[in-house]
């Protein structure tokens, strides 16, 4: 636990990195001279990112691994029960998985690249192997946000939507609660009068009880909001995610142009004026804030999106309910993620800062068709889920009208309810 703890700080510390060198990097345009801020130099920033990429391989490679080995270790056969014998056991296993890591890259080195000088660079662990392995899970942290991202930034109006108080617009919130309530009466006496041997009835009844109680649950937190809530507060929270969703795609479209005509915009190599030298944004402060408040957005609506993907649903974290195993999964994708969100903010041009440290040196930054798909593949995912996400009503509509509702060529979620069936099994219609 105490593991996962720190895994998570330092995911936290690599979302932060690039809003806190953003930021001070205007801080000492605005105050180059001021004695209370000598102790922000690039020098600092530097070493921040260079210790995030240290802690991020640690996690990556040992602790989590660790972690993981020995919450399933139980001792060598022989040995005294322990703690001992699990660790034992677990930097055994530890020691085998680098071994069996080290040959495959040696052989696939050898296969491919067979040559002095490659040869020689497979010698030197902390320079070629650490890195490359980190360069290969960073490329694959942002594949899957490539993945996780466009379908939370459509989801994420769901989710404000059921946090957030809709208006009340031609509803009778006190006759909706009459009718539920005389509902959930009803229910709770066909349920006190039916004999506990009819086991399949009482499972759907309390079923359909738990499911009334639910929508009291919501109707009653509906009535209790304030006007403002409903009618402000609603519509300004989407207008303000509509808004920061267009501006990311326009930043992508942006990007994109830059890349076919300026070879500088390349996320490698670029060669930035330095930190606190010139400001990376054209507006300046407020289009330095305007970048943090996008990269914070990307990385909720990432994290909202990983969870959303239906090879991930079962992963999500319950109280009282998840295992520890799921935990660790858990902190390890947080941490994937996380690290790699520096990168793609940078490869989109959501940002113009310069990665530092071992964030600039993956070899696939420097490809630039590998960065050219990549937006592009972004750009036209996010429209083309936010597309589907603003046109499933009229379509439904649109099925519905043609009379094809029924062959269900809708992959809408609520179109398929689980329901009990007459022998006490989930259903799916």
């Amino acid at each position: 636990l105490f593991l996962s703890t720190f895994t998570l700080a330092v995911s936290a510390g690599a979302v932060l990195l690039l809003p806190f060198s953003i930021i001070s990097n205007e801080i000492l345009l605005s105050f180059p001279q001021n004695y209370y801020i000598q102790w922000l130099n690039g020098s600092l920033i530097h070493g921040l990112w260079n210790l995030a990429s240290l802690f991020s391989n640690l996690c990556l490679f040992v602790l989590m691994p660790f972690a993981f080995f020995f919450l399933e270790s139980e001792g060598f056969a022989g040995l005294k029960k322990g703690i001992r014998a699990r660790i034992l056991e677990t930097l055994v296993m530890l020691i085998l998985l680098a071994l069996l890591i080290l040959g495959i890259v040696w052989v696939a080195s050898a296969l491919i690249d067979n040559d002095a000088a490659s040869m020689e660079s497979l010698y030197d662990l902390w320079e070629f192997y650490l890195p490359y392995l980190y360069s290969c899970i960073s490329l694959m942290g942002c594949l899957l946000l490539l993945l996780c991202t466009p379908v939370g930034l459509s989801r994420m109006f769901t989710v404000m939507g059921q946090l957030l108080v809709k208006p009340t617009i031609l509803e009778d919130l006190d006759e909706q609660m009459y009718i539920i309530t005389l509902e959930e009466e009803a229910i709770q006496r066909r349920l006190n009068g039916i004999s506990s041997t009819v086991e399949y009835q009482t499972v759907e009844l309390e079923w359909e009880l738990e499911k009334v109680k639910s929508k009291k649950t919501n109707l009653e937190r509906r009535k209790k909001a304030s006007a403002w809530e409903r009618n402000l507060v609603y519509p300004a929270v989407m207008i303000l995610l509509l808004i920061e969703t267009s501006i990311s795609v326009l930043l992508v479209a942006l990007n994109i142009l830059y890349l076919l005509v300026d070879e500088t915009a390349m996320p490698k190599g670029s060669g930035g004026p330095g930190i606190g030298n010139a400001s990376l944004s054209t507006f300046g402060f407020v289009g330095a804030a305007l970048e943090i408040i996008l990269i914070f957005y990307l990385m909720v609506s990432s994290v909202v999106g990983f969870y959303s993907l239906r090879f991930f649903e079962n992963f999500t974290p319950r109280k009282d309910d998840t295992t520890m195993t799921k935990i660790i999964g858990n902190c390890v994708s947080i941490l994937v993620l996380s690290s790699a969100l520096p990168v793609m903010s940078r490869t989109l041009g959501i940002t113009r800062f310069d990665l530092l440290g071992d964030f600039g040196r993956f070899n696939w930054l420097g490809n630039f068709y590998i960065v050219l798909s990549y937006n592009l593949l972004f750009a036209i995912m996010t429209t083309l889920c936010l597309v589907r996400k603003f046109t499933s009503a009229v379509r439904e509509e649109l099925l519905k009208a043609l009379g094809l509702d029924k062959l269900h060529l809708s992959n809408n979620p609520r179109d398929s309810e689980t329901k009990p069936s007459a022998n006490g099994h989930q259903k799916t219609l």
